[in-house]
């Protein structure tokens, strides 16, 4: 299927072929009808995409902000491939359009196949012959309300939304500032609502529509046309609410609203321009500043837009998807007209064209569709063709070695920011191997990596990259809560597995996996535990030389602050944070100690963000990990202390190593970057595959570490350490 997508690096526009988005369970899939333009939003961000990197660093510094903390903590080279990595792919364009349901997902029972939805999210509503769009980000589009209209769904409770925060009453007077498409459906829904509503523009045309559409009186805000009018309309006292609806960078729509509104009047932030507030004048008539956040309530709520959880009504009356219901009810009572907004539909093919056109100002538009081709319903084709087979326990017995000229040729199962910054640029050079399909659930994703590290095809079907005979192992670097069950799937098909951590988040799923191994007779399984294979840290072990004694280790994880709204922090399906990374940590404890732990004591801080671990081994040798938030972001990630026989071991992040002992060893200079082992760990594993050999850490090591990690959560529930089985 053909999509729009931006090279954000180079600005490139194109209209690109990518595979079509698998229907997975609590959503829809929807063949586009019409798709709207965001002559705002959009523009804002292909203009954007055609800076400087200096111009793009101006334009962002929130994200220069976490750059700077990057290399800190990451280093410079790693910091560059992910930064680059990001710049350098494709992104999508769109967020608002109405089409119809072409499959309908598990779970889904208030739509059927043919029925015409209006969709929302910049995920989910890309300009896209298909979309997947889960079940709050769709509204059933009411009979007779035109395809091109409902396209506007999205748009307009973006509208919607503002007007909610700015609670206007019957027979106010609002002041709406930015006449665009947004200003333009306020306009009309305040006066929808009995508000009498003067609008600001320098745009005369775009004055004289609103004006058609609603408004009381519009003006240029530089002249006095729009204060007169205030007057008039108010009697002097100035307006009950201010909307702002403008973009850029001047400052004049915060200076107009303070002087224009009345005394605790009412200020609306719905688009993004400059709010530089006039403390002055502000706080001498008590205004009260509002910012509307999207489409309403449910927006960036992951549990809510990709679950479908919804908010109880009686609480939250209007959501995301309840505005957009309102919004496309509106417009099928003629309440609201959208239709003199549109000033053209444009044919899906000439997207790049159209764009162009509006960034050069040829086109000078309120509102612009992209008009799709009709076809039929029909169900989605992989975008790799393999034979469907039947694995039969016989072919699921670990490979033989492999002739030496033969390519292993591997698939990746995501490719999301770890892999593309972490393994695959070490892989996409590495002499005899191949590339063969990256997977992902959503289609942009597939085809960048495909462009960029040379993959032979791209899909969302896993079942048929499972089936395929020729595939000799699967990466499986999806987040933490599919990692079980896609890894038992891929031993079960025959193929040598390489899982990032964790390799399950519960006893159950851990069960799982080795069942399935004792089920095919396949344990061809490594886990991205990739420390132990750091050259600096195999140096100092060596240096260090073989344990004789019980040893203490001591091992201090700096982790720092997540982001607000990172996955990783959604306890209830990715597990918690010491169970996504804590694996890294006792493998090397494992792998320094050469034992597997024996019993696991956890105690945390109030919230449990901060945790230290103790881990007890046979012959007395301990090892404590203390994993924190609080710490100074300045300060190195990994600190490893490891104290045995009258020597000590000390890792400085990756950094610098030393052993002091009856000779002294330093690592002789510090590194160009951190090394923390994949490139090592990934040639160990491609070796393994390729000649049939054992795995590069044994199956058992990496249940203990994994049965190690789970315990702490247990240990932290029971507040007594948990004895751990040994694994078979």
């Amino acid at each position: 299927m053909k999509q729009v997508v931006q090279n954000y690096k180079s600005g490139e526009l194109a209209l690109l072929d990518v595979p079509v988005p698998g229907c997975k369970p609590d959503g829809v899939l929807v063949r586009s009808a019409y798709s709207l333009i965001s002559t705002g939003t959009e523009l804002m961000k292909v203009s954007e995409a055609g800076m400087s990197m200096l111009g793009k660093a101006r334009s962002r510094p929130d994200q220069v902000a976490k750059v700077v903390q990057s290399v800190a903590t990451n280093g410079v080279p790693a910091t560059y491939r992910k930064v680059m990595g990001k710049l350098d792919s494709y992104t999508p364009l769109g967020y608002s359009l109405c089409g119809v349901v072409e499959q309908v997902g598990a779970g889904i029972d208030d739509v059927k196949v043919g029925d015409l939805v209006a969709c929302a999210g910049n995920e989910h509503a890309l300009h896209a012959e298909l979309n997947w769009v889960p079940k709050n980000l769709y509204a059933p589009v009411p009979d007779g309300l035109a395809p091109r209209h409902a396209a506007f769904g999205t748009v307009g409770s973006i509208a919607l939304q503002g007007v909610r925060q700015g609670e206007s009453r019957l027979g106010e007077v609002a002041l709406v500032i930015g006449l665009g498409l947004i200003g333009q459906l306020v306009v009309q829904l305040l006066a929808a609502s009995g508000v009498r509503v003067i609008g600001a523009d320098p745009d005369p045309v775009r004055c004289e529509l609103a004006e058609r559409l609603g408004a009381a009186a519009c003006g240029d805000p530089a002249s006095a046309a729009v204060e007169t009018a205030v007057a008039e309309l108010t009697g002097g006292h100035g307006v009950d609410q201010v909307y702002l609806a403008a973009g850029g960078g001047s400052n004049q729509p915060v200076e107009l609203a303070a002087r224009l509104s009345r005394d605790r009047g009412r200020v609306v932030d719905i688009g993004k321009c400059r709010l530089d507030l006039p403390w002055n004048a502000y706080y001498e008539k008590e205004l009260d500043v509002r910012f509307s956040r999207s489409y309403g309530p449910g927006r960036y709520d992951p549990e809510y837009e990709l679950q479908g959880r919804d908010y109880p009504i009686g609480y939250v009356r209007w959501t995301e998807r309840r505005n957009l219901a309102c919004f496309l009810d509106l417009l099928a009572r003629g309440r609201v007209d959208v239709e003199p907004l549109i000033s053209r539909i444009a044919d899906f093919d000439d997207a790049v064209e159209t764009y162009r056109s509006l960034k050069d100002g040829e086109l000078k538009a309120v509102a612009v569709l992209f008009r799709y081709p009709d076809q039929a319903p029909q169900a989605p084709a992989p975008a790799v063709a393999v034979p469907a087979v039947a694995v039969s326990t016989e072919s699921m017995k670990p490979s033989p070695a492999r002739a030496a000229r033969t390519p292993v040729r591997l698939a990746f199962v995501g490719a999301g920011n770890y892999a593309t910054s972490m393994l695959l640029p070490h892989l996409a050079q590495r002499d005899g191997v191949e590339l063969s399909t990256v997977v992902t659930t959503t289609a942009l994703s597939g085809a960048n990596a495909q462009r960029k590290f040379g993959f032979a095809g791209a899909t969302t079907d896993l079942d048929a990259v499972l089936g395929d005979t020729s595939v000799d192992a699967v990466f499986v670097v999806t987040r933490h809560s599919s990692h079980a069950e896609l890894t038992r799937k891929a031993l079960l098909a025959g193929k040598a597995v390489f899982v990032e951590k964790p390799l399950a988040l519960t006893e159950d799923e851990l069960a799982g996996v080795l069942a399935a191994v004792e089920e095919s007779g396949n344990d061809r399984l490594q886990v991205g535990f990739n420390r132990r294979f750091a050259p600096l840290l195999q140096e100092a072990r060596k240096r260090f030389g073989a344990l004789t004694g019980p040893a203490s280790l001591r091992y201090l994880v700096n982790a720092g602050r997540l982001d607000h709204g990172s996955w990783y922090l959604r306890q209830g399906t990715e597990g918690s944070r010491f169970a996504g990374e804590g694996g890294h940590f006792i493998d090397t404890a494992s792998w320094l100690l050469d034992a597997d732990p024996v019993s696991v004591y956890a105690t945390g801080s109030p919230g449990n963000e901060d945790l230290q671990v103790v881990l007890r081994y046979p012959g007395g040798s301990t090892a404590t990990i203390s994993y924190v938030t609080t710490g100074a972001p300045g300060f190195p990630k990994e600190t490893l202390d490891l104290v045995a026989d009258g020597k000590v071991l000390r890792l400085d992040d990756f950094v610098r190593a030393s052993v002091h002992g009856p000779k002294k060893w330093v690592s002789s200079r510090l590194p160009k970057a951190r090394d923390k082992g994949q490139n090592a760990e990934l040639a160990a594993f491609v070796k393994a595959v390729r000649t049939g050999g054992p795995m590069p850490v044994p199956l058992q090591s990496l249940v203990a570490t994994t049965a190690a990690t789970l315990a702490v959560q247990a240990g932290l529930a029971g507040g007594a350490p948990v004895t751990l089985e040994r694994a078979r």
